[in-house]
């Protein structure tokens, strides 16, 4: 590989940052104490007690004093806002009243960590009503609420049906004096987390608009190849992303959540390869899940085009088919029928497509769940209900929603199409369907890898919109790695570095130790 050409000086993004003002926060509690009174009224209980609950805490690195970057509990910064960890929060079911609790810090945090703030800054700050000390807790939500003896607490606590895992109810000194609920809160929260309202849409939006301009020009994300591996920071602003980024290229982009401790981002670029970039950046909270496929030296081959394509339909056919009512697991199986019949006509699969979904054939190229609710989370919380029950079929068995769809949710559609050796072995073992498969074709995909498509999509009240901006058909993809201008009507802030000599490109942008110049790598 050459030297590295010479690099241009960075630009600024051309995007303008949105404001976030505190009335987001407000009207989300505001949201919560509508559905939480509606609930407690419609089951004849009294509307009192407090919703309380606990931000999180900065965690060390194991038994060492290394401090990791700290980010909020989400359910806590979606009500409140709080970027900093130990506090505490409430809200007054009967008036309306928020509190926050802020940790009493000792004198020497001066010294180290900055001014200590006092509590009337944390009140104008995060726009509550009355703030005080954790330490101050049980005295203060006794003050408030004298009716009885014990004062009622919602706590936070239920399954998140994505991870298996349950939510933490909070935990203070003097939490014995109060009563507790820890079955209401969690399913309400939870549901108003699901519909975004115009505030956080405008989030969600500019974290799109940044990670899509990241994945064309090579900006907010910055691309490391030091001898030749792949690791993406995608961090913007407030030091956050979404989710640990996948960068694979060549076979490493059919293992799904690759970028993890045992197959981290490190394979050196081969001439030929596709490369499968899941990158997303957060902005106050708020994320985005964005994948780019295309391969790495500017021109597809026929193969490459072949399932790139399959994947390209799949993705489009199900954005054109979204809308209100519509059931996902039907999304999901469209996707499925789009992929295979491409596959049929690329003479990969022979055979009846609808014999295929029968057989659950789709699975094996897409072992995965076409999307996931996208918010304050990657992957949202809200998406089986109560009495809503996991398909067992393959493929389906992995959807992290089956709701229909509602104005307001916003999702993401990221089918893929994958050679996956664990999978299609026994696929072409086993005699339900065996005869599907051309082993020549197939043999001729192995070290593939796959591709996947991924854009954010907010479900309006007649369709839905793309909140994502890529170039995703091939001529697009083809043209923005030889030095086209993206979106083709604006000016690229790069549009004076051409990728010449395309069939030896390795063609990414390098980061350099002070973190913002770049360097174009070419062979």
């Amino acid at each position: 590989m050459a030297s590295p050409s010479p690099s241009p000086s960075p630009s600024p993004s051309r995007l303008t940052r949105p404001p976030v003002p505190m009335k987001l926060h407000i009207s989300n509690r505001q949201k919560l104490l509508s559905s939480l009174r509606r609930h407690l009224s419609d089951s004849s209980l009294p509307l009192h007690g407090f919703v309380f609950l606990q931000g999180g805490e900065e965690q060390t690195r194991y038994d060492t004093d290394h401090i990791e970057l700290f980010r909020q509990e989400s359910y806590f910064a979606y009500l409140f806002g709080v970027v900093e960890p130990g506090f505490y929060g409430a809200i007054d079911i009967a008036s309306g009243k928020s509190i926050l609790f802020a940790p009493r810090l000792p004198a020497d945090y001066a010294v180290w960590l900055g001014e200590i703030k006092p509590l009337t800054y944390f009140k104008e700050k995060y726009k509550v009503s009355m703030v005080f000390y954790t330490d101050e807790i049980a005295e203060v939500l006794q003050n408030e609420y004298q009716e009885s003896n014990k004062s009622l607490l919602f706590l936070l606590h239920g399954l998140n049906t994505d991870s298996d895992n349950y939510s933490k109810p909070a935990e203070f000194q003097g939490i014995d004096k109060f009563e507790t609920d820890l079955t209401t809160l969690h399913p309400i929260l939870t549901e108003c987390r699901v519909i975004k309202s115009d505030l956080e849409l405008a989030l969600i939006q500019f974290a799109n608009d940044i990670s899509s301009e990241a994945h064309v020009e090579d900006q907010v994300g910055v691309f490391l190849l030091p001898c030749g591996d792949i690791t993406v920071e995608m961090s913007f602003l407030n030091r956050h992303c979404s989710y640990t980024c996948i960068c694979a290229t060549g076979g490493n982009s059919s293992v799904l959540h690759y970028g993890h401790a045992a197959a981290p981002n490190d394979r050196t670029l081969q001439d030929g390869d596709m490369a499968l970039l899941d990158m997303g950046a957060e902005y106050n909270f708020y994320g985005s899940d964005i994948t780019c496929s295309f391969p790495v030296n500017g021109k597809f081959t026929s193969d490459q085009s072949l399932i790139y394509n399959a994947v390209l339909d799949a993705h489009n056919a199900v954005i054109a088919a979204m809308k209100p009512g519509v059931r996902w697991t039907d999304m999901h199986k469209l996707a499925e029928k789009i992929i295979l019949e491409s596959l049929r006509r690329g003479g990969i699969l022979v055979g009846n497509v609808d014999d295929m979904m029968v057989e659950r054939a789709g699975a094996v190229f897409m072992p995965h769940g076409l999307g996931h609710f996208l918010g304050i989370d990657t992957h949202d919380p809200g998406g089986y209900s109560k009495g809503m029950e996991r398909p067992k079929e393959p493929g389906l068995k992995s959807l992290r929603t089956i709701r229909e769809l509602q104005e307001g949710m916003v999702i993401t559609v990221e089918p893929g199409c994958y050679f996956i050796d664990a999978l299609l072995v026994p696929a072409m073992e086993n005699s339900n369907t065996a005869r599907f498969f051309n082993r020549e074709a197939i043999r001729r995909f192995q070290g593939f890898g796959g591709v996947r498509i991924e854009s954010d999509v907010h479900v309006t009240a007649t369709g839905c919109k793309n909140l994502t901006s890529c170039p995703r058909e091939v001529q697009e993809i083809e043209a923005v790695m030889a030095g086209a201008p993206w979106p083709p009507d604006k000016v690229s802030i790069y549009s004076a570095l051409h990728f010449h000599n395309q069939k030896k490109i390795s063609g990414f942008v390098v980061q350099t130790p002070n973190l913002e110049m770049m360097e174009i790598l070419q062979c």
